[in-house]
């Protein structure tokens, strides 16, 4: 009797189990219903804006938000708030590490433009225009390391990590015994040694393709695979930065009565010395291209790393091979410091448009950890 009471009991307490998960599934399938409803709708609601962000990574810690820490995600989620006057939801195409830079990273941001006359009354969406020139107001006053290049609306199931085509890093180095410029502090890596293009070029063509990249695969690394697709690696040679017209461009746009020469004067003392000609003797810039769907956590500066001591003829190519087949970061060079890689490139395919879109960015399957 008692056995069958406990049955009974167990039986009851299941089914009460199972009423709350359908109940529960209900409120979560209903709320998914409101959100869409609500961003569908003409009247306004949820709306989903495709963010797309210069920074300089210096003096950030990332750009994924953390507690106490500031890094992009939160300065802007924060400068978001100010402008609509509450919190709101960013996901990225590519969570870069502290120190790395981006020309273009995108991200996405949920918004609902609420009355302020009116609480809780919702209003049609902000005009993307509106919405750069106001956050980029309040990036400002935090700080002049980041800002909103381009905004534009994009549906709900738009997303910025999961829907990026394809992400492009370049990597600069800057090679010589030369002195480098205060500008080029935390925006370069500085070696002292002379590198051969040629080598590098060599090496390049050794990497590119489908591979398994577990000898450039750093501790920590969430991908589920080591195999991945190199697309494209390159290194070529740059001028290096910051760049001006030099004194035959600028003489080639100056009448000839209001030139320097013809006045027999010169600001530098002497119109045929070049003060910066011995520094720009001894430094060369050279510029690493990686593009592919996704990377291995730290992947790029490793590869980075790897092309430098070829470079500097520590390794030869045959090395390179030997590396990459031996599938263990233990055999692979110290990787690159983060200050010389920029984001620049993540491609979308666009359905409302039927064409490829690129801005100038970066991004990841979701399975894998992409931050180099």
């Amino acid at each position: 009797m008692r056995n069958n009471l406990h049955n009974i009991l167990d039986v009851n307490v299941n089914i009460g189990r199972v009423k709350e998960l359908v109940k529960s599934e209900g409120k979560k399938r209903k709320w998914a219903r409101e959100d869409n409803m609500m961003a569908s709708s003409n009247g306004g609601g949820i709306q989903r804006y495709f963010i797309t962000l210069e920074y300089v990574g210096t003096r950030f810690l990332g750009f994924q938000k953390q507690k106490g820490m500031r890094t992009v995600q939160g300065v802007l989620e924060a400068a978001f708030e100010m402008f609509v006057g509450h919190p709101v939801v960013s996901a990225a195409s590519s969570r870069t590490d502290t120190g790395v830079h981006a020309t273009a990273n995108v991200c996405h941001v949920d918004v609902v433009r609420y009355s302020k006359r009116k609480p809780g009354e919702v209003m049609p969406p902000h005009e993307p225009e509106t919405v750069k020139k106001a956050v980029n107001h309040f990036l400002q006053k935090e700080g002049d390391d980041v800002a909103i290049v381009n905004v534009r609306r994009v549906p709900l199931d738009f997303h910025a990590r999961f829907q990026a085509k394809e992400r492009t890093y370049h990597y600069r180095i800057l090679a010589g015994t030369g002195l480098l410029s205060v500008f080029e502090k935390d925006r370069a890596w500085h070696v002292p040694e002379e590198l051969d293009l040629a080598d590098m070029q060599e090496a390049c063509r050794v990497l590119i393709g489908h591979h398994d990249f577990s000898s450039f695969r750093a501790a920590g690394c969430q991908a589920l695979s080591p195999l991945k697709t190199l697309d494209e690696l390159n290194v070529c040679e740059t001028p290096t930065w910051p760049c001006f017209p030099t004194q035959e461009q600028r003489r080639s746009f100056t009448p000839a009565s209001e030139s320097c020469k013809d006045k027999g004067e010169s600001l530098s003392g002497s119109e045929d010395m070049d003060v910066n000609a011995d520094a720009k003797r001894k430094l060369r810039c050279f510029v690493v291209t990686a593009r592919a769907r996704s990377f291995l956590y730290h992947q790029v500066r490793l590869l980075v790393g790897l092309l430098k001591a070829v470079g500097s003829k520590a390794l030869t190519t045959k090395d390179v091979q030997q590396i990459l087949d031996a599938q263990t970061i233990t055999a692979t060079p110290a990787m690159a410091p983060a200050c010389g890689l920029y984001l620049v490139d993540v491609k979308y395919n666009f359905t409302c448009s039927n064409s490829k879109e690129r801005h100038t960015d970066v991004a990841d399957d979701g399975l894998d950890e992409f931050s180099n």
